[in-house]
């Protein structure tokens, strides 16, 4: 299987790849349920449900520590809350799959890592609940729900062709299992069609986007604003929320990039490249939503 060429993601092309907007109440427009958010993290987790809400997926659930569940609940009073049980101040991870058993089965996606703060217990989570997963619930993996992927094979071969991953360059490298590679010299086309093919997913990484199949996309924007805390979170959670509303991984993956890098740029433009928060790109994307529309 050969790869072709990156084709660029425009305005035009979402146009004429974009979701129904017919919805006649908020089942129909999915549910996108995330899981993650230590103790000291609950944050991740409502930036990257909040993102989900605001592409348009119809119904939020969350999953993270119970210390900080009726916060978030509070918080976030479109969202339903689920509190975990924790492990020093983490999820416990073997726990989470019976106490989400209803939202697994019935989500249309899922996004799991933000604000997870554990290998061991990433692991446990993610061989907790994907056994759970309802047999056409799609998924989003970030941050250390990524890095433990490559021990867990029986899962990635079980979630194949409805998977969407969020790497950065080293977590590519550890998706690669590849020690002596150097981040700097990462050539990330090749490097992403890679993992794309290993673990038959959609990857998202630093704009370029591709599919096992050997198509890749580029999205022609975003800046070094980007790089700041939160921002992963909030592109996991846009992904996921198109997820839900019926997109195809590569499609999700697609229009969430898209949407993040173009906010970014919008913010960088009105704030300065270094002084935007990952909070403000939830405001400023559904203009650009509306502008696509």
């Amino acid at each position: 299987m050969t790869s072709t060429p990156a084709e660029l993601v425009t305005p035009a092309l979402l146009r004429g790849w974009r979701l129904s907007t017919e919805a006649s109440g908020k089942e129909d427009r999915g549910t996108v349920l995330v899981i993650g958010g230590a103790r000291s993290t609950p944050g991740a987790v409502m930036l990257a449900g909040l993102a989900g809400l605001r592409v348009g997926a119809g119904r939020l659930t969350m999953g993270l520590a119970e210390s900080a569940a009726i916060a978030v609940a509070v918080a976030i009073p479109e969202s339903g809350v689920v509190g975990l049980l924790e492990e020093d101040g983490g999820i416990d991870g073997g726990a989470a799959g019976k106490l989400l058993e209803s939202d697994l089965s019935t989500a249309s996606a899922v996004v799991i890592g933000p604000g997870l703060d554990d290998a061991e217990q990433a692991a446990a989570l993610l061989r907790s609940v994907v056994p759970l997963l309802g047999e056409k619930t799609q998924v989003v993996l970030d941050a250390f729900a990524l890095g433990v992927l490559p021990g867990l094979p029986e899962l990635y071969d079980t979630l194949a062709g409805r998977l969407v991953l969020t790497p950065n360059g080293a977590e590519i490298l550890r998706l690669l299992e590849d020690e002596d590679a150097d981040e700097d010299s990462l050539d990330l086309p090749k490097a992403s069609m890679e993992v794309a093919r290993k673990y038959s997913a959609v990857v998202s990484a630093h704009n370029v986007i591709t599919s096992p199949d050997g198509r890749s996309w580029e999205v022609p924007a975003g800046n070094s604003g980007l790089g700041t805390s939160g921002s992963g979170d909030v592109l996991a959670g846009a992904v996921g929320g198109f997820l839900a509303r019926g997109a195809t991984p590569e499609q999700a993956a697609c229009w969430g990039t898209y949407l993040h890098a173009v906010s970014g740029d919008r913010l960088s433009a009105s704030r300065g490249p270094l002084s935007f928060l990952a909070r403000e790109l939830l405001e400023a994307m559904p203009p650009v939503i509306a502008e696509l529309s």
